[in-house]
């Protein structure tokens, strides 16, 4: 293989329009119903409305918490109902309107939408009067609360299939069938007027906290990370990465690496990063060499770590917020060593792969110019420079989303490349200061009247260079809208999934079953460490340990089988709510046991049998799906090792109680070196071939220094010398 083979462009990435067709060839979350006339410009313009709803708030002030919550899920959850059709294959005929089908979208759909809005929109109408409701609500209140329960499991499964509305519905059907459950599961039981009365008209069910968070956080970063990708930052931060590893052996897989985690900071998905990055990645590896299922396997391993990686990381890092009640830099700080062991984990096993395969890297005519690059595209960091800045201020997360967006769009209309040489400098620079004022200041009693001024101002300006001066920008205009409903269409499943996990913690409230689940996880582990103890000598791990070995391993197995199906933010949700009280209550610290079960949620999205992203990205390959689950799994491996590793070792999160240097550097060597064994003996290739013992050898090391002790660590390094030593000797000898 040479430069004559390669394709033209092939470190472009496809515009919006081609990526947008892309994930939704290749994520079920994102198949949307084609439509015609009249209905295609009002749902363009009810998405861009509710977009256009939470940019406001954002930078202007939240509305009354159940006034913002219930506006947003009745946009969201009526949205639904005329973007996804009641089946895959309805959403494959041709549309075309009639009297039965206005727009393309069936009369009933329409119907849906509208009763699903009404009776979400009723608890902000008579929320003055709702204290006197609790504990007795009327008939309008029992009906209206049926209604949004039925629709909203109905929405959410056309927008993410049954397995979350099944769980949600085996729960309600456990909180109304209590007293027919046996031994500790059985409780008093509720009948329909109690079930409807907490979860509609309390905030411990479907207006709950997940709702909150999602109207509130998600939405925004999910916009923001839209809005990035349009102005260009996602190919700037791929040029970099380009740049950085694709000249060296297997360097398109190095460079989905890169990439992936570079453009992991704005997306938070695992299937968006997948499709694309994998767009340019997974053509360039299978080039070079690497076979179809291992090239889709790197770009879906790698895309996992969108979730995981800061500074938006996945939505469920904005709901730790509200459980755990700390500030957003503090789970930035705690999600970077791990995030960072991730991706070198699967980078170490591209590299021995690539050796051991003896693949090129790529050549000068496939790299991009990153000088060329830079010049062009370095306005596209100012942005996520600014919401880092917010973010580390200590301001609030919505707020930086704000200034991010709105300098998406400043950049994005304001900047032009003309050669090599960056236009409208002037325009840049007003626009950006009058939005650091903005951001910044605060101007007492009149502080919303002045900065809607000022935005007004800057908007003006905007409009008038545009319109007037006939100054265009990087981007149209058109591109904005564009992003600003592609953007809310992205969050409408997550907001569905929001308010379904809703109705599970609504009734884990009502039943206390999280208690009865706690204690059911802690006996049966007490019991496995007490066999196990049996044949382990004391001094290697005490009873306590073994039990709290045996409930991580438990919660992790349950973790990824309700991630098969069940989107990463459901997960974490239900997990924390049944599973991390355990954990806690065999004293790991909340934040650790929250970050335990967060990665486990995300390991699902790479673990067979239903591995979104690896699906995905074998889609892209025309490679087997499930072989290329499976080797994903494999190469996310130190993703599903290091969780055990900080909750015995908490300083490797950098803010969890009790962090000292001296655990920080061991537990950090350590699992560097077991990482590094390990991806040697998965790919058996160290400095050449292994053999089966030096493979044995090099694996059972590995496990012993990724273990956070000083003791383990050096006796993995004293068991993998001879190893080494003679991978060495046999590496000098002539060929």
């Amino acid at each position: 293989m040479n430069a004559a083979t390669a394709m033209p462009n092939t470190n472009q990435l496809p515009d919006g329009q081609k990526l947008q067709e892309l994930e939704e060839q290749f994520d079920p979350e994102m198949r949307f119903r084609p439509t015609v006339p009249p209905a295609t410009q009002l749902v363009k313009w009810l998405l861009i409305a509710l977009s256009c709803f939470h940019y406001y708030t954002a930078g202007f002030g939240l509305l009354q918490e159940i006034t913002h919550r219930g506006v947003h899920l009745a946009f969201v959850l009526g949205m639904i109902f005329l973007v996804f059709a009641f089946s895959p294959a309805a959403a494959e005929k041709t549309p075309s309107s009639n009297w039965r089908s206005p727009g393309g979208v069936p009369w009933v759909d329409w119907c849906l939408a509208a009763a699903c809005a009404v009776s979400v929109l009723y608890i902000p109408y008579v929320f003055g009067d709702l204290m006197f409701r609790v504990g007795n609500p009327s008939t309008m209140d029992v009906v209206m609360g049926s209604i949004l329960f039925i629709t909203l499991l109905e929405a959410t499964r056309r927008s993410m299939g049954w397995p979350l509305p099944m769980i949600a519905i085996g729960f309600t059907l456990y909180a109304l069938a209590g007293p027919y459950f046996p031994g500790l599961l059985k409780h008093a039981g509720a009948n329909w007027s109690m079930m409807i009365n907490h979860q509609y008209l309390t905030s411990q069910g479907i207006y709950g906290v997940a709702v909150g968070v999602v109207a509130t956080y998600v939405f925004h970063f999910v916009l923001f990370g839209v809005m990035a990708t349009r102005i260009g930052l996602g190919q700037l931060f791929l040029d970099v990465a380009s740049s950085i590893a694709g000249r060296y052996a297997g360097g398109p897989a190095k460079v989905s690496v890169f990439g992936s985690a570079l453009f992991g900071m704005l997306s938070g998905s695992s299937v968006a990063n997948a499709v694309t990055v994998g767009s340019l990645t997974i053509p360039a590896m299978i080039r070079v060499g690497y076979q179809k299922h291992f090239a889709a396997a790197v770009e879906a391993a790698s895309s996992t770590g969108g979730q995981i990686t800061p500074p938006v990381l996945g939505a469920a890092a904005f709901l730790m917020i509200e459980f755990l009640n700390v500030p957003y830099q503090t789970i930035i700080a705690a999600s970077v060593v791990p995030a960072f062991m991730h991706f070198f984990g699967v980078f170490m096993q591209v590299h021995f792969e690539a050796k051991r395969y003896g693949l090129r890297g790529l050549t000068e005519e496939e790299m991009p110019r990153l000088r060329e690059s830079l010049q062009m595209r370095w306005p596209t960091l100012i942005p996520l420079v600014l919401l880092i800045s917010i973010l580390v201020s200590g301001r609030t997360p919505y707020l930086a989303a704000f200034v991010g967006i709105s300098s998406c769009a400043i950049v994005g209309v304001s900047t032009k490349v003309s050669g090599n040489q960056l236009k409208n400098w002037g325009l840049l620079i007003l626009m950006h200061a009058i939005l650091v004022l903005i951001a910044f200041s605060d101007f007492g009693n009149s502080n919303t009247e002045i900065k809607l001024g000022l935005f007004a101002l800057a908007l003006s300006v905007g409009t008038l260079a545009h319109v007037w001066a006939g100054i265009r920008g990087r981007i149209a205009p058109e591109i904005l809208l564009e992003a600003l409903e592609t953007g809310a269409k992205y969050a409408l499943a997550v907001g569905a999934a929001a308010a379904t996990v809703g109705i599970v913690i609504g009734v884990v409230t009502l039943t206390g079953v999280g208690f009865k689940i706690s204690y059911i996880i802690t006996a049966a582990a007490q019991s496995i460490s007490a066999v196990v103890g049996v044949w382990m000598p004391t001094d290697w791990m005490s009873l306590n340990t073994l039990t709290l070995l045996a409930a991580l391993i438990m919660t992790g197995l349950v973790c990824i089988l309700m991630g098969c199906g069940v989107p990463t933010t459901a997960t974490y949700i239900i997990m924390v709510t049944v599973a991390a009280p355990t954990l806690v209550n065999l004293g790991v610290e909340p934040l650790v046991a929250h970050f335990f079960v967060f990665y486990y949620g995300v390991l699902a999205d790479i673990t067979p049998p239903v591995a979104l992203a690896a699906y995905a990205a074998a889609g892209m390959a025309g490679s087997d799906p499930f072989k290329t689950g499976n080797t994903a799994f494999r190469l996310g491996l130190a993703k599903a090792l290091v969780p055990f590793v900080f909750v015995f070792s908490p300083s490797l999160l950098l803010v969890a109680k009790g962090f000292t240097w001296e655990s920080f550097i061991i537990t950090f060597t350590g699992c560097i070196l077991g990482i590094t064994l390990m991806a040697a003996a998965l790919s058996k290739f160290m400095l050449l071939e292994m053999k089966r013992w030096e493979q044995l050898s090099c694996l059972f090391a590995a496990l012993l220094m990724i273990a956070p002790s000083l003791t383990a660590t050096l006796v993995g390094v004293a068991m993998v010398i001879p190893m080494v030593v003679n991978q060495w000797r046999r590496s000098r000898r002539p060929t």
